[in-house]
């Protein structure tokens, strides 16, 4: 377990450094535009540092992307049509991500699991991710308004979640999806003493700002 969390927080470092660069922002201007300290930044990025979900949240708003796209791999994709081999050695292509391979993370503050469900080298817009809510247990994203909409609707699987968006409450039982948009402070909760086990489904839109 310590050796993969090594390693997502290197993909992870490898990531936002990537991103901070094309976006020509330096240490200091990511760090006015997340409201993340310059030096967690810095840690983050030299893989020194497991940031929580919260911290990622904010990173990723500020850099334009999804929390889901953070955990990305960096290097170039295969040329269109030529297949390559998954984790596991078997031939593989962009369009399929075997249930072994999808990447998974665990939040070090709220306790929640996340794994990117969708195949990572698929062109297309939309990023699925299933998590696992431990009981109890509660996460708050303050993030508001971003330069770059994303829409996403949330499916319970088992279980159930209150979703808070700004004022509105939503309690969430086993088969209810809720769409919303990341355009105000959410909070999710889990209220039972059972464990919640949900599907998202996000898509990124075009610029909210004009």
């Amino acid at each position: 377990m310590a050796d993969t969390a090594r390693s997502l927080n290197r993909r992870i470092a490898a990531r936002v450094k990537k991103l901070r660069t094309a976006r020509g922002l330096s240490l200091d201007a990511l760090s006015g535009k997340s409201g993340v300290s310059r030096s967690m930044i810095s840690l983050i990025e030299r893989g020194e540092s497991s940031p929580t979900a919260v911290v990622l949240e904010k990173l990723s708003a500020a850099l334009g992307v999804t929390l889901a796209s953070l955990f990305d791999a960096s290097p170039a994709a295969p040329a269109a049509g030529l297949s390559r081999r998954s984790a596991t050695g078997e031939k593989a292509t962009g369009a399929v991500a075997r249930r072994r391979d999808q990447l998974q993370w665990q939040d070090p503050a709220s306790g929640y699991r996340r794994r990117n469900v969708s195949p990572p080298d698929s062109p297309q817009p939309m990023q699925i991710v299933e998590v696992e809510f431990p009981a109890g247990g509660r996460i708050a994203f303050e993030t508001g308004a971003r330069d770059v909409r994303v829409h996403q609707q949330v499916w319970v699987l088992e279980g159930a979640i209150d979703i808070t968006l700004g004022s509105e409450r939503h309690r969430l039982r086993q088969g209810d999806c809720l769409a919303m948009a990341l355009d105000r402070p959410t909070m999710f909760h889990n209220p039972t003493r059972k464990p919640a086990r949900y599907a998202v489904v996000m898509v990124s839109g075009v610029s909210s700002r004009r």
